[in-house]
């Protein structure tokens, strides 16, 4: 899989080694530029990037030029399709009249927004969106194991390119802020001594590097996989987060000026009809060449290919075909979700705001200038009698059954740890069963908060009980039956079993011996019964907590998909204390951790678009 992003290499490289209290705004970089017209009554230019969402761009304009018969031509438009790697220059077009349109991430609006807002005419439209991101990477070393282990790391990135977003992302999701790490900026995105995975790989200091899914694929071997340091991967390289789960951060969209789309809304719509029209003929082309072969998504692929060059996309089978697979396209029905749902986490509005923020805090821009949502009816005839995927059946993102047994296994496994992104826990009273929004709104704010960016992601709400009595349950058994020896003093005792040291700390040693019912038969006493009651007890609370989130989000007008949530019971196998000696001790094992877990593609429901 593929994520190039050349379309920031450019403002990346320009912008790279100066320190962030010196950071160029974007307006300097563009300099002055004249505001020109657009001359809308030929062919009007239209910049892409190189990125799977503009393979569905060519497919619709079959070619650079709008060939015919196309989708385009057929909508009566007429375009030129030119290479906007170089942001800053399309900005510089886009203000000049060379074109009405900028490609790129919304991040990347954000840094222009106050240059394309200084003017009435040039105002930004966000026109549509195209895609999400699903091959952007966060590489870390086998130190930093979650997210919050960020604090005090060193992270190596591109200037100015995609990842800026994606960092301030996670930042924000563990709580921290630019001011808890150390940023060492590399020029290029990729394919350069001065790029991230290259300084990652000679830098043993750089903790986290951010990467595109070929140098990903080079550090670690794979999305769930850890670098053995053979094959060129890099010992204990893992991927820590990634777009492929955090599905909610880099959006692609096309924005148009406000002059244009004033005076040319029927172009503009047939544009977005034809675009979403292009993404669901790609989508089933796609579909068809994975079960049988297609000879026109071939033709594709190879379109893409000539245009890209082969020095971007080497090979068909695997870079052509990988550019498409590291994005997600939204469709029709993306885009009503985005532009209509103000209940949407992810949704423009919240888009807005993070853009903005991150323009104005990273020095791109001195005033935070709004960009304007798309004003296009989605239910117009123009957009419905184009399309035919746009009443989509809603349906639970996971196979719950699945992802459970993704949970036991890498559980079972030892990794479950390698696949936490996340995590963190609330902790309750002995025999507690409600588990309000008033005494844990905040935890459950944050959930219903990561289960929408991390969309292709599992939250396990896992429940733990405390140890204590299973512990003197255990030693009485065992002393009755006359298994169990002890020798010293009242707090201070040491055990023996079958002549054998038993330390009541070691929980696992211990709760096998449990299981294989060392301890059954003791008049009075079952350990193994009273620790099958605590794991049931901790999954009942697990099932409680998640109903409390659930409702917790509805009475904020959001709708979870419950299938993202598992609930977990644990039991007594994981204490944060394994020998209580207070209530106070006790009471730190009585818990529930919430888990956010990467899991395999195979645990969720395909779908056409990503909405």
């Amino acid at each position: 899989m593929k994520r190039f992003f050349s379309g920031v290499l450019v403002l990346g490289a320009m912008l790279a080694g100066r320190q962030a209290q010196a950071q160029e705004t974007f307006g300097s970089l563009v300099g002055d530029v004249k505001v020109g017209p657009v001359a809308a009554n030929g062919t009007i230019q239209v910049p892409f990037i190189v990125w799977g969402g503009d393979v569905a761009t060519f497919h619709a304009n079959g070619g650079l030029k709008t060939a015919n018969p196309s989708i385009f031509q057929q909508q009566g438009l007429d375009m030129q399709l030119v290479p906007g790697d170089d942001f800053v220059q399309q900005v510089r077009n886009y203000m000049s009249g060379k074109s009405p349109f900028l490609r790129g991430t919304f991040r990347m609006m954000g840094m222009a927004s106050e240059v394309i807002g200084s003017n009435p005419d040039t105002k930004g439209i966000v026109l549509f969106q195209m895609t999400w991101s699903a091959g952007d990477h966060a590489v870390a070393r086998e130190r930093i194991k979650t997210l919050k282990d960020l604090k005090g790391a060193k992270v190596c990135l591109q200037r100015g390119g995609p990842h800026e977003g994606l960092l301030d992302d996670l930042l924000h999701d563990a709580g921290l802020s630019w001011n808890d790490i150390t940023v060492v900026w590399a020029k290029a995105l990729t394919g350069t001594d001065d790029s991230p995975a290259r300084r990652f790989r000679k830098d043993s200091s750089i903790d986290v590097c951010f990467v595109i899914s070929p140098d990903m694929l080079g550090l670690t071997s794979g999305l769930q996989s850890v670098g053995s340091g053979l094959e060129g991967t890099v010992k204990g390289a893992r991927v820590l987060a990634s777009t492929a789960e955090r599905s909610r951060s880099i959006a692609d969209v096309y924005v148009v000026r406000k002059d244009f789309y004033t005076a040319n809304k029927a172009w503009c719509e047939k544009f977005a009809a034809g675009y979403l029209k292009a993404c669901e003929e790609l989508v089933d082309m796609k579909k068809q060449y994975e079960s049988s072969g297609s000879k026109s998504f071939e033709a594709l692929l190879k379109m893409a290919q000539s245009i890209y060059g082969k020095e971007v996309l080497p090979t068909i089978e695997e870079d052509a075909y990988g550019l498409i697979l590291d994005c997600a396209y939204v469709g029709h029905p993306g885009n009503v979700k985005f532009f209509t749902d103000p209940k949407n986490l992810s949704g423009f509005e919240a888009f807005q705001t993070s853009a903005l923020a991150l323009a104005a805090t990273r020095g791109y821009a001195r005033v935070r200038t709004g960009l304007m949502p798309s004003p296009l009816d989605w239910n117009s005839p123009a957009i419905m009698g184009a399309l035919t995927k746009t009443e989509v059946t809603k349906q639970d993102r996971f196979r719950p059954e699945a992802v459970m047994d993704e949970i036991e296994a890498l559980n079972a496994g030892g990794s479950l740890d390698e696949n936490t992104i996340y995590e963190f826990s609330i902790n309750f009273k002995a025999n507690q069963q409600d588990f309000s929004a008033v005494q844990y709104g905040v935890e459950f704010r944050k959930v219903v908060d990561l289960s929408s960016k991390y969309g292709n992601a599992v939250i396990a709400v896992r429940g733990h009980a405390d140890p204590t009595k299973i512990l003197l349950e255990t030693v009485q058994a065992g002393m009755s039956k006359g298994i169990l020896k002890r020798t010293g003093t009242r707090g201070n005792y040491t055990y023996y079993i079958d002549g054998q040291l038993l330390d009541l700390g070691s929980t696992d040693k211990l709760t096998e011996l449990i299981k294989t019912g060392k301890f059954d038969g003791a008049a009075g006493f079952n350990p193994r019964e009273t620790m099958q009651a605590a794991l049931n007890l901790s999954r009942q609370r697990a099932e409680a907590v998640k109903a409390a989130v659930l409702a917790f989000a509805a009475t904020q007008g959001i709708e979870m998909d419950k299938s993202q949530i598992q609930p977990v019971g644990v039991g007594v196998t994981e204490p944060v204390i394994p020998r209580p000696s207070t209530m106070e001790e006790a009471e730190q094992n009585m818990r529930v951790e919430f888990r956010l877990i990467r899991v395999k593609a195979e645990v969720m429901n395909p779908s056409d678009f990503d909405f």
